[in-house]
């Protein structure tokens, strides 16, 4: 049976718990909220800029499913989506071609400590998971959810999941190479 696209995207934000918790092991303050560049994130701002675009996505996939479910708008995978969706999908994933500068609403504070950020982003990854939980049965490609850029531009719930996952992927990327430049 092949994995459905809920079932990949749970698998997904639960494997970035893991590799969170793998990324900051053993850091202290100074070590977790060193920058290789001063242009350049640290582990600590690029999961609080995960946590900032997050806190946007999450009441956003709950108000959409909660509509689907009230306009019993249902649907079994799988699910093709537009180009243009595919596009978007294609500029949140790594390897990064054309890096973007994150708009100012994105961009985190610099020095938060391991112990706020960390269960923040364990617990945002958790929330994913019961989104993308509560969105089985329904139509994927027809319900529709703002962005966290605008609240204009709509993504299926599908491709929501999926461009999620794709932008956390990039920045815990981005984590691991400075966790490896500090050896």
């Amino acid at each position: 049976m092949a994995v459905s696209e809920l079932d990949d995207s749970c698998a997904q934000f639960a494997a970035f718990q893991a590799q969170a918790e793998e990324l900051t092991a053993g850091l202290d303050e100074a070590r977790f909220n060193w920058r290789p560049a001063p242009n350049q994130w640290s582990i600590e701002e690029c999961l609080a800029h995960l946590i900032i675009v997050g806190q946007r996505q999450i009441p956003a996939l709950e108000t959409a499913i909660q509509h689907a479910r009230e306009c019993g708008w249902t649907g079994d995978g799988p699910f093709s989506y537009g180009p243009v969706e595919r596009f978007v999908l294609d500029l949140a994933k790594p390897p990064v071609r054309n890096p973007l500068s994150a708009p100012a609403r994105f961009r985190p504070l610099h020095g938060q400590p391991v112990t706020g950020v960390l269960p923040t982003f364990l617990h945002l990854q958790s929330q994913f998971r019961l989104q993308a939980e509560a969105a089985r049965g329904l139509d994927l490609r027809r319900v529709k959810v703002p962005t966290p850029r605008s609240r204009f531009l709509r993504m299926s719930l599908g491709m929501t999941f999926a461009i999620a996952a794709a932008h956390e992927r990039r920045h815990m990327e981005q984590a691991k190479r400075v966790r490896d430049l500090l050896g």
